[in-house]
């Protein structure tokens, strides 16, 4: 599951932690029967870590979020969005390797 840097997000803390925050968010939507969900996890875990304090890294189960997956119009996972001011800067959809999730990240940063 999630490394301690690593956020939850749910439909109830969506607009607080991810909308509304003053740095990037990374939200990693992901599902428990996802195998390419479940790849990726240990990287998006290690990029919580080091990118704490500069962007917060999170993830959302679209099984248990169906509202915030279909808002922004989530259809095959794993799907990352990076939020900046509330609106979404980046996609990758599909796993990818934790350099490539990283460099996204730093240039929303």
């Amino acid at each position: 599951m999630a490394g301690s840097a690593t956020l939850t997000f749910t439909e109830a803390n969506f607009e607080q932690e991810v909308l509304k925050s003053s740095t990037p968010v990374l939200v990693d939507f992901w599902a428990e029967w996802c195998a390419p969900c479940r790849a990726i996890a240990p990287a998006i875990d290690e990029l919580a870590g080091e990118f704490a304090g500069r962007a917060k890294v999170g993830k959302l189960d679209i099984d248990s979020n169906q509202q915030v997956a279909f808002k922004f119009g989530i259809q095959s996972i794993p799907t990352i969005l990076i939020f900046k001011d509330g609106q979404v800067a980046r996609k990758i959809v599909g796993g990818r390797p934790k350099k490539a999730i990283a460099d996204v990240i730093s240039e929303v940063l």
